[in-house]
């Protein structure tokens, strides 16, 4: 998955043999259009900078698909992965179960956060865009530190390769739409 931003492109690779579920989920939000318009509301330097949950943070209307799936919740799907810098991460409230659609990048390790989140994937590309998000100027909001600017998510998109680090600019063309066969497939 691609993140297209004002500060640069995130080119994520997710890991469907750790976390089969979670990376389903997150592709099929994606594909109906989950993170585009959204923001990262949290960015904390050397922590993480966090996705805006897809009910909340989108500045387009959603479907009703959208709707339906951005409100269900994940089963949590821990493993030995550590939380480093470029690990992608779910967010959750207190229960394990409770993960929706807000992930984060992190900016750090944050080993704290080792087999109590769930680790999908990781960043590919995109690493002076994590050192723009960085320099931002910040304000802190209880426990969380936002940017004083929002980050918005301008355009995402799913693309399909097996080949690791071959894949900027790579744009899916009408007839090899990986979002078809997502949104066909069941988990």
């Amino acid at each position: 998955m691609v993140f297209h931003t004002a500060y640069g492109d995130l080119v994520m690779a997710f890991y469907p043999e750790v976390a089969p579920l979670t990376v389903d989920h997150v592709l099929r939000v994606g594909c109906l259009g989950g993170y585009d318009t959204n923001h990262f509301f949290r960015v904390d330097r050397g922590f993480v900078a966090q996705v805006a949950d897809a009910k909340s943070g989108r500045q387009r209307p959603s479907s009703d698909a959208l709707e339906e799936l951005a409100s269900r919740t994940v089963q949590g799907e821990f493993s030995k992965l550590k939380h480093e810098r470029g690990t992608l991460s779910m967010a959750r409230h207190q229960d394990p179960n409770s993960a929706t659609t807000s992930f984060s990048i992190l900016l750090g390790s944050a080993p704290h956060l080792d087999e109590k989140y769930t680790v999908f994937g990781e960043l590919l590309e995109g690493e002076e865009t994590l050192v723009r998000l960085e320099a931002l100027e910040t304000t802190r909001h209880g426990m969380f530190v936002m940017p004083k600017t929002r980050v918005t998510i301008h355009s995402s998109y799913i693309y399909d390769s097996d080949e690791v680090g071959t894949v900027a600019g790579r744009l899916p063309s009408s007839s090899s739409d990986p979002c078809q066969a997502i949104l066909r497939s069941h988990v």
